[in-house]
């Protein structure tokens, strides 16, 4: 039995990091997030002013699967329901108290009174509740899940969460899900502790039990709890204390690969925060590590790091690209800044045309910049509409 429930965890920890967080996915957990001014503005919420990022943003809470700033990233979606009613086999089927695995055990598997048998060394039976659910069979998943979840088996308690929050097979019950997240939590399942936490943190934003939840998913090395509990340690102690206990929290989430947690471990480094010294090339590497998962916030500082030379070698082509990529996810203040590089041909040919089209569309987003509106109002009727007419067709993609 032990054996069955470790390979089911270790199938569904493999699971939520292979289909973001189940990892860092907008179809994943509908769990809406706290309020974000509780811990500071979303990393691209288009605050910026002329071209500059505003100096605090780490961001509100991570969600499970949230893009990794305000530009939006699709999760890989997973394979649509496909699977009819089905029985669940008996829970025997999972191994026996001997770890015999029971009627799924290969003949002569089970402990005989002269010492176990020699299959008992071999690999444990593939788990067939969540093959099934890997293979899209979720109404499957749900029926061998069920009965174990209900024995009290953490793994397939947190199974069956994943199945009800994402309404994979079956409708989407969010209190179904809560209280199987809620049972897997308290029975110390990291991942269901860090998603509980969150919920409990929609309905109450200073609820102690979230606090510690979250932390406990964090120690036992949950990558996302990492960063929401350093988010935490900032809102509820944004003295020396805090900052020191969030950095170090953020530095392990970041080396885990956490984009917003190294685009926080950047600001560190670049503001000079204490506990880290002021360090711009290890800022710049932070940011092209954030960058290069797509963080829009890290693409545009990096990009801008680039063009000035700060943190490393001046790179005005590199310094574009990053912009560009960053504006084409829709961060106003790249946005602003790649019209400005188009208009001087910084890193680029000059074209006005495409100047025009990207101040256009940081306009409409309600940004303004005086040097930018001198050039926009310079130009001609007619350079104006083409303008617009770039700025259409790059909305449209």
């Amino acid at each position: 039995m032990r054996a069955a429930v470790a390979t089911l965890r270790c199938a569904v920890a493999a699971l939520l990091v292979m289909a973001p967080a189940l990892a860092h996915a907008q179809a994943g957990v509908d769990v809406p997030e706290p309020a974000p001014s509780r811990f500071g503005e979303p990393a691209s919420d288009g605050a910026e002013t002329n071209g500059e990022p505003a100096p605090e943003r780490f961001g509100g809470l991570a969600q499970p699967g949230a893009p990794a700033s305000g530009a939006a990233r699709q999760e890989p979606r997973p394979a649509p329901p496909r699977d009819g009613p089905a029985a669940g086999p008996s829970p025997a089927r999972f191994g026996g108290a001997n770890g015999s695995g029971g009627d799924n055990a290969p003949e002569g598997a089970a402990d005989t009174g002269n010492g176990p048998s020699p299959a008992r060394f071999g690999p444990p039976p593939p788990d067939a509740a969540y093959g099934a659910f890997q293979r899209g069979m979720y109404l499957t998943a749900r029926n061998l899940a069920l009965p174990r979840a209900q024995a009290g088996d953490s793994a397939a308690q947190l199974l069956l969460a994943e199945i009800y929050s994402r309404g994979l097979g079956v409708a989407v019950d969010e209190a179904e899900a809560t209280r199987w997240y809620a049972q897997a939590a308290r029975q110390g399942e990291p991942e269901a502790q860090f998603r509980y936490a969150l919920i409990l943190l929609r309905d109450d934003e200073d609820s102690p039990e979230a606090r510690t939840l979250m932390k406990a998913a964090a120690e036992a090395g949950n990558a996302m709890a990492m960063f929401n509990h350093a988010q935490l340690s900032l809102a509820d102690r944004p003295g020396p204390s805090g900052q020191n206990e969030a950095f170090a929290y953020f530095l392990e989430a970041a080396e885990k690969g956490i984009a917003d947690a190294q685009y926080a471990v950047a600001q560190y480094y670049a503001q000079g925060r204490p506990p880290a010294l002021g360090d711009e090339a290890e800022a710049r590497t932070w940011l092209r590590r954030a960058a290069e998962q797509g963080f829009d916030a890290a693409q545009f500082e990096l990009g801008g790091m680039m063009l000035e030379g700060i943190g490393g070698d001046r790179d005005l082509r590199g310094g574009f690209v990053w912009t560009a990529r960053a504006a084409r996810q829709g961060n106003i203040a790249a946005q602003a800044q790649l019209a400005k590089l188009y208009w001087a041909g910084i890193g680029t040919e000059p074209n006005v045309t495409e100047a025009a089209g990207w101040y256009v569309l940081a306009r409409r987003a309600g940004l303004r910049d005086r040097v930018l509106e001198d050039f926009w109002l310079g130009l001609s009727d007619a350079m104006q509409r083409q303008g617009i007419e770039r700025a259409n067709r790059l909305r449209g993609g």
